[in-house]
Parts: structure tokens; C-alpha cells; sequence
């Protein structure tokens, strides 16, 4: 299967988690405030070119630190707010954002693997078809999402163990967004 012989157009539904695919992932932390978020290079002319190909573009991200009480969900939304602010000002665009508050403990739906924010995408735009949906993220529980929605799944990763490992999970893999981004880019 190849990314150009999906004809892929704005029928489609792009998922991205945030966290190492938008902005560098903190290391045993969390992105608690504005000051810590920081754009992956490339992200920005990404989300513009992919503006122009995907019908709706939709942030599902675990953000276990509310759970945590290491932030509060006003914390969230204030990053959010910017990230959505920069990223249009750059000519891309973020549909909706949904987050999951929940610690990984708790197993609950709402938190990937589980597809509670899916399902709240597809409740909020109900012309969102999975099977026409992609997931991009940097860990194997953004593939464990993707494959329990029937998405097709992107790993952003330079960790190359970590793929043969969990094949039947990944469809593609690239590097970056942008990367992603180049390759299926209208021409």
C-alpha cells in the first residue's frame, strides 16, 4: 500500500497527536505552560500544506498531567489557544482539539488506546469516516488507537527497533510531519 494510491483528498480526517509529532516531547515531564512548548521543525509548513488536502485535522492527545495535578485544564487550553493561534497565522488550521485528562492507571475509554476521543470526533462531525482517517503519532499507543478506530496508522519516529516489533500496527512511517506532509501533498 502506498500514501499517493489512497486518493486522499477532504473526504479525509487527519488525527495528530501533539506531543512529538507538533511540539518536542519533554522528557518524564509535562508542557505545562506556553514557555515549554516549543514547534518541531517543519511542523507549521506541514500543517499548511496539509490544510489543503484533509477535510478536518483534529488533535487527540493523553494529558495525564491534569490527572497528575501537575497542571490545571485552563493550563491546557492557554497552550492550546497559541499553538492554534501560530499554527493559523502560518496557513494551516486545527479543526477541534480533543484531550484526555485521565491517568494511564485508570484505563479509561477517553485515553489512547482507547477511542472515546474518536468517538467524540465522530459525534461532533459526523461525516468522519474512519476507514477514510488517519492517525500520525510518535508512540505505539497512537498505533494501538489508530487500529482499534480501523484508521489507517502513521508512526513519527527515529526509533527504528521499534517497528518491526509492532508491525501489524504501522502502516507507514517517516521521520516527521513534514516528511509525511511532502509525500502527500497535492501537486
Amino acid at each position: 500500500m502506498n500514501l499517493k494510491d489512497l486518493n486522499i483528498n477532504n473526504s479525509w480526517t487527519l488525527f495528530l497527536d501533539r506531543d512529538g509529532v507538533i511540539n518536542k516531547r519533554i522528557i518524564d515531564d509535562y508542557i505545562k505552560r506556553w514557555e515549554d512548548f516549543e514547534f518541531i521543525d517543519g511542523v507549521l509548513e506541514a500543517m499548511q500544506k496539509l490544510s489543503l488536502i484533509f477535510g478536518k485535522i483534529l488533535i487527540v492527545t493523553n494529558q495525564q498531567g491534569i490527572g497528575k495535578g501537575l497542571m490545571i485544564e485552563n493550563d491546557l487550553n492557554k497552550v492550546h489557544a497559541k499553538m492554534i493561534e501560530i499554527i493559523n497565522k502560518n496557513g494551516g488550521r486545527i479543526d477541534k482539539i480533543y484531550f484526555s485528562p485521565y491517568l494511564e492507571k485508570d484505563r479509561n475509554a477517553y485515553r489512547k488506546p482507547g477511542i472515546g476521543m474518536a468517538l467524540q470526533a465522530k459525534n461532533d462531525f459526523p461525516s468522519i469516516d474512519f476507514t477514510k482517517s488517519i492517525i500520525v503519532g510518535d508512540s505505539i499507543t497512537d498505533m494501538q488507537f489508530g487500529k482499534n478506530a480501523e484508521m489507517l496508522t502513521v508512526f513519527i519516529s527515529g526509533d527504528l527497533d521499534q517497528i518491526p516489533k509492532n508491525q501489524g500496527l504501522i502502516d507507514f512511517t517517516f521521520k516527521n510531519l513534514y516528511s509525511f506532509a511532502e509525500t502527500i501533498k497535492v501537486n
